[in-house]
């Protein structure tokens, strides 16, 4: 038999299923942040009357859409 308690077999079980679930959330959080700040800066840019690519707020539009997305299906699925 094992001698593991059987809570941190549990937990290692999980970890083994999802690994660096941590880490991933973090960094989806982070560049979520980073997408809405910089969609702020754009849109803040084009008020006060600067010309921008329609490139590039397509692209950030594309980030405030995806980063989010990734942190809502890597949310627990308990």
């Amino acid at each position: 038999m094992s001698k593991i308690d059987p809570e941190l077999k549990k937990k290692l079980l999980k970890e083994t299923q999802s690994p660096f679930k941590g880490l991933r959330r973090t960094l989806w959080i982070a560049l979520s942040g980073s997408a809405f700040l910089g969609l702020f800066i754009m849109i803040s840019k084009i008020v006060s009357g600067a010309e921008l690519q329609q490139n590039n707020l397509l692209i950030q539009l594309g980030a405030c859409v995806i980063f989010p997305s990734l942190l809502f299906f890597d949310k627990n699925k308990d």
